[in-house]
């Protein structure tokens, strides 16, 4: 059932509605919620939520909860390809908890918040910038880790990256849930302004193994994943950043183990057709982040590599 979840007048005739699939079988106890679309160019989300509005809705029989989907929790964004709130040059997931008696993006925060609080689990999907390629991973804050890190495990994701709590931001949608008891889950994959459909699936896979888990599917659950998920905490995360300005070239996909000393891109010169730098690991590594966008500057981010440290 397609439900109004906000619906705010703006300006030049212009309308701010949030909308939920909500979809209930058995006895619809359990709330399982799927939130995407708080960053308007990040579009992975779309793919899960309609691969999973369609399998829940063919299968109504299966399900012992309620499932709510929300393919766009900052509409404007998705409809202008603009990371924020247009107009109102905002990150959306920088103003959570937001505030009732706020500006209109507070007040649709906090609407947000008040509509998603005392869910069973939250899942809340982010696709990397433009300028970056991720592995499907789930962050987690290190506060959070006891509770969210068995569950994140289910997902039939990669790699589980924990941060230490002093590097995660407290204006957003996960932090503002989690501080309030309603488990949220974080999952970044794929690309700025694309769907990749292979990470969808997987991702789609872990969600029906969760919701089994937790007793909202009693349906069949796809084979998972024979890779096991690398867990953050049993090592470190190098940062690789470019020390000359160019246009870089990968020589490796993410996911893959890169040894060192090998060489994973190279900044390159078109104009003079001279290479500026041989992108080297120090150490062997896993990469799990490597750069899309190939115009670098002294200091971009070029790759994350998961390094696991021997006992």
């Amino acid at each position: 059932m397609i439900k109004t979840v906000i619906s705010t007048e703006l300006p030049v005739d212009e309308h701010l509605l949030i909308r939920k699939n909500s979809i209930t079988g058995g006895s619809g106890k359990k709330r399982f919620c799927i939130v995407t679309g708080t960053h308007g160019d990040e579009l992975e989300g779309q793919y899960i939520c309609w691969r999973i509005g369609e399998l829940l809705q063919n299968s109504l029989d299966q399900l012992d909860g309620t499932v709510d989907i929300y393919p766009a929790l900052n509409p404007l964004g998705i409809d202008s390809i603009t990371r924020g709130i247009p107009n109102f040059d905002l990150d959306m997931n920088r103003i959570f908890p937001g505030d009732p008696m706020g500006s209109m993006a507070e007040n649709t925060a906090h609407s947000i918040i008040e509509e998603l609080r005392g869910a069973d689990l939250v899942i809340d999907i982010h696709s990397s910038n433009i300028f970056l390629y991720e592995m499907p991973q789930v962050r987690i804050n290190q506060l959070n880790a006891d509770t969210l890190v068995p569950l994140a495990s289910r997902l039939n994701l990669d790699f589980l990256w924990v941060h230490e709590a002093a590097t995660v931001l407290e204006a957003t949608l996960a932090y503002s849930l989690n501080s309030l008891n309603t488990p949220t889950l974080v999952v970044e994959m794929g690309v700025g302004m694309r769907i990749t459909q292979s990470y969808g699936e997987q991702l789609v896979t872990g969600i029906l193994n969760l919701m089994s888990h937790m007793g909202v599917w009693k349906g069949e659950v796809p084979p998972l994943m024979e890779r096991k998920t690398i867990l953050s905490t049993r090592g470190t995360v190098d940062f690789i950043n470019a020390s000359a300005s160019g246009v870089f070239i990968p020589l490796i996909e993410h996911s893959n183990h890169a040894e060192a000393g090998q060489v994973i891109g190279r900044i390159v010169d078109p104009l003079h057709g001279t290479v500026l730098q041989d992108v080297k690991l120090e150490k062997p590594g896993f990469v799990f982040t490597i750069r899309a966008y190939p115009v670098v500057y002294e200091g971009s981010l070029l790759a994350r590599v998961y390094r696991e440290e021997k006992a």
